[in-house]
């Protein structure tokens, strides 16, 4: 079948003016991801701030329960035992000057950057480089830390950081076509839930406005707001 005929089939099964519970969108979200590769479970969802005030602001990380199932790899400036420490943990680059160089010279193989407090002078000259593809360590993630190992078993353990957009839209990766619906559904409520605990003081109005569930070539299905609030 061809890309577009599948999509029109997918989207056929959905009803768009529906808010559906995050079982039910799960499941046909699931149902609809039928290309040839596993594809990604993504949620999109907009919130009535505006990121442009500080007291707006939504930011944090979220531990998903079922993993995302993605390898990261992950580079850590470090120095001595903070250093050894974190090529025991499993860090796959373990530098100072000398990743700070790498970097620079647009060797950046890895997903996501931690530093321990001490080496962020450093890791702050990287700051336009690193900043605009969302790796910049910050402590309010906890990429910025003396426990290395934690935030190294974190990262590839399925921690998901996430920061609104200028549009007001939280974009995310929740998991993979391949996992079980009971899987996915723990990671949407666990993301869900996260958002809700980190809601600004800002906020005014409905914080949470909507909330789409969809795979990489799938449409989007739209979950229940009042049910993704209560998460």
């Amino acid at each position: 079948m061809a890309a577009g005929k599948r999509f029109k089939a997918a989207l056929a099964k959905v009803d768009r003016n529906k808010g559906y519970a995050v079982k039910d969108a799960v499941e046909l979200v699931k149902g609809n991801a039928t290309a040839k590769f596993d594809e990604t479970i993504e949620v999109a969802i907009n919130l009535g701030v505006d990121p442009r005030h500080a007291d707006q602001m939504v930011r944090g990380v979220c531990k998903l329960p079922s993993g995302t199932g993605r390898s990261l790899r992950v580079a850590v400036f470090a120095k001595d035992a903070k250093a050894e420490e974190a090529k025991k943990a499993g860090a796959d680059i373990v530098g100072a000057e000398d990743l700070m160089k790498m970097i620079q010279d647009g060797q950046m193989d890895f997903d996501k950057v931690i530093a321990t407090p001490d080496m962020m002078p450093l890791v702050g000259r990287l700051g336009q480089i690193l900043g605009p593809k969302g790796m910049m360590p910050n402590p309010k993630v906890g990429t910025v830390t003396m426990d290395v190992a934690k935030a190294i078993a974190d990262s590839k353990g399925g921690a998901v950081e996430f920061r609104v957009e200028k549009s007001g839209i939280i974009h995310a990766g929740i998991g993979k076509a391949s996992f079980t619906e009971a899987a996915l559904a723990a990671n949407v409520s666990a993301f869900l839930g996260a958002i809700m605990k980190a809601k600004p003081t800002g906020a005014k109005g409905t914080y949470m406005q909507r909330v789409t569930l969809s795979s990489t070539m799938g449409p989007g299905v739209k979950i229940d707001v009042s049910e993704a609030a209560a998460s």
